[in-house]
């Protein structure tokens, strides 16, 4: 009897506090996400699939340390930075955070484009009719119901389980991939390092970190919630992974063993499946694409509006009345406003700004996670919780890591390899 009392509180605690972790993993598989998961699977194979389980476990460090800084402070990344480092440095990230993320929002208005337009609909229609949806939802929602809609939009990530199923891989090798790093000598290879970064930088993207911190907070989750908090967070992490996974071995089987190496749109994934899995695959993975861009394309402009009020000490939360935080409202709206009228641009190279906005995510990554770092392992601002060692050991391996990967592909460039 008291083991069962002890189970119903675990998962009553577990539901109170879910959404912010699972939410904040799975809107990362978004169109740039996609992309860069289908041409790394088309490009390469099954060459990528080792990087999977060391993403997974340093996404699960750093998503646990965000969670974990929220509900012990009660404050926002942002809001951190500026209070311990001062309002120049703060400035200055907030100014790149906002630069790497608008290419985010434009990516997923490419993929909600893309998507629709395998259905017949043109662009000119579709784009502004979902920018206004995504408006509508957060603009016009109170926290816990935008959350639901969320949250829902989560579990729409299974039809690429569906489509990776459908495309009837060999399970064999790509379970052996996994598990096998490749050899030294690929990491000679420019394009190589490009993908390997991208992968990287479009799973453990910057602007997660300050989005699910924000989060934790605007939900109320306290230093009491972190057990369940930190469940919310790892099945986010591993669930949007295991979808990542997916989409490489999908495109893999079916676009690199067929000779399709380019993907010109992540939509030409989906339409190269046609024929190659049948049409089941095909509409898995355009209808997964559209959920995926559209989910994105409602969480990057707010991530973004929440980590630039915070920083520079303005209101924010969809909980607040548009009056209560217009600088708030103004900059979420502006942000879907012209992430969506770039795609009006004539001959604009989309397909290289959604690709390279995952590698910028990537090389700036490192930026933030030393922040993160030196904030978590102060004792008079978290306490008790700081960083345990083996954390600080693979928080830091992780940044050592995309600083090196970071360093050897720009120097590629420099040697013209």
């Amino acid at each position: 009897m008291k083991l069962l009392k002890r189970w119903k509180g675990r998962t009553l605690l577990f539901l109170a506090v879910v959404g912010p972790g699972i939410i904040t993993a799975n809107v990362d598989n978004d169109a740039g996400g996609i992309l860069t998961y289908s041409q790394a699977g088309a490009q390469y194979g099954f060459l990528l699939l080792w990087t999977m389980i060391p993403i997974t476990l340093a996404l699960i460090v750093v998503q646990e340390m965000s969670a974990r800084m929220g509900a012990v402070t009660g404050k926002g990344l942002s809001d951190l930075i500026r209070e311990e480092f001062g309002l120049r440095i703060t400035f200055l990230m907030m100014l790149g955070i906002l630069i790497v993320n608008f290419g985010n929002v434009v990516t997923e208005f490419i993929g909600i484009a893309t998507s629709l337009e395998l259905f017949g609909l043109s662009r000119y229609i579709t784009v502004p009719v979902c920018a206004v949806i995504v408006w509508l939802i957060v603009v016009k929602g109170q926290y816990k119901s935008v959350e639901k809609i969320f949250l829902a939009a989560s579990f729409f990530y299974i039809t690429y389980i569906l489509a990776g199923v459908r495309a009837h891989p060999m399970w064999k090798d790509a379970a052996i991939a996994t598990v096998r790093p490749p050899l030294l000598q690929a990491f000679h290879d420019q394009a190589y390092l490009f993908m390997v970064i991208g992968v990287v930088g479009t799973t453990i993207a910057p602007w997660m970190q300050f989005y699910l911190q924000s989060s934790i907070v605007e939900k109320g989750v306290t230093a009491r919630g972190l057990r369940g908090s930190r469940w919310d967070v790892i099945t986010g992490c591993v669930f949007t992974d295991v979808v990542a996974w997916f989409i490489i071995v999908t495109c893999a089987a079916t676009l690199f063993l067929h000779g399709f190496r380019n993907i010109a749109y992540a939509a030409d994934a989906a339409q190269a499946l046609k024929p190659l899995a049948g049409q089941y695959a095909y509409i898995l993975f355009a209808v997964g694409l559209f959920n995926a861009s559209l989910f994105a394309a409602s969480i990057l402009p707010l991530s973004t509006a929440y980590t630039v009020c915070e920083g520079l000490g303005f209101e924010s939360g969809v909980d607040k009345k548009f009056s209560e935080a217009p600088f708030f409202y103004w900059l979420y709206t502006l942000l879907i406003v012209a992430g969506g009228a770039v795609l009006l641009i004539p001959r604009l190279p989309l397909v290289k700004i959604a690709v390279l906005s995952q590698v910028v995510n990537g090389i700036v990554l490192p930026f933030v996670l030393i922040f993160m770092l030196l904030l978590i392992n102060k004792k008079d601002l978290m306490g008790e919780y700081v960083n345990s060692r083996l954390f600080n050991v693979m928080a830091w391996l992780t940044t050592i890591v995309m600083i090196g990967l970071s360093l050897a592909w720009f120097w590629t460039l420099r040697a013209g390899a």
